[in-house]
């Protein structure tokens, strides 16, 4: 089984003159998922080559088993650093995608043209596509065969609008995940703010938070199996 890890490759949080990325629980709870179970990963970013880490997922109290056992991992850690670029993937060579969270995606994913036509590759293939946290932001744009976002009449989460506001950054944000996915015609459910919480329907996979990207990845597995 192949599985493509899709990572963010921007770095500024809006223009507040910090830092952003990826968020390091939602990838090292899935790569683990993953690696464990045996499937072969590769991973991906616009750019290519290490993908930028969001510090405050770095802090030591956003740390869990896994971002401990990740970053102890050298052939990890040197996966990480050599992302291929997403736009010399070929979609038709993988089973399933998943992309992790942090505040960058919504930046450059959620409007790249290769990320479009990937998500849209994948669902039309009949493969699976998973998206943790602000990852869903990367179902504004890609478009069902009838023309209608991927999104409409699936049920779907993501980071909450109160979220954003409780990390203060519902007005620095290009746009806010639960808005677009409700916009974009998605059935949107949530729990309480932090919780774990994902909905599978049909290919599709959403976790609401970073608490949800292990279930999220395990949803995943269960899914191919």
């Amino acid at each position: 089984m192949k599985l493509l890890i899709v990572l963010t490759s921007h770095d500024q949080l809006g223009n507040t003159g910090e830092k952003t990325g990826f968020w390091l629980e939602e990838l090292a709870a899935p790569y683990y998922v993953f690696k464990d179970a045996g499937v072969a990963m590769t991973l991906i970013s616009p750019l290519g080559g290490q993908p930028p880490l969001d510090p405050k997922s770095d802090d030591p109290s956003a740390q869990t088993e896994a971002t401990l056992r990740f970053k102890a991992d050298p052939a990890a850690l040197s996966i990480l650093a050599n992302t291929s670029k997403l736009s010399d993937v070929v979609a038709t060579d993988f089973d399933a995608v998943f992309y992790p969270g942090g505040h960058g995606p919504l930046w450059d994913l959620a409007e790249d043209t290769h990320s479009i036509a990937l998500i849209e590759t994948m669902l039309a293939s009949g493969k699976p596509v998973a998206a943790v946290c602000h990852a869903p932001g990367v179902f504004r744009h890609p478009k069902s065969a009838n023309g209608q976002s991927v999104v409409a009449g699936k049920k779907v989460t993501g980071f909450t609008n109160t979220e954003e506001e409780a990390v203060g950054l519902s007005k620095v944000v290009p746009f806010l995940v639960e808005d677009m996915l409700k916009q974009n015609g998605g059935s949107y459910s949530k729990q309480a703010d932090w919780m774990p919480y994902v909905v599978s329907d049909g290919l599709l996979i959403t976790g609401q938070n970073p608490a949800s990207s292990e279930p999220a990845a395990r949803a995943l597995m269960a899914l191919l199996a």
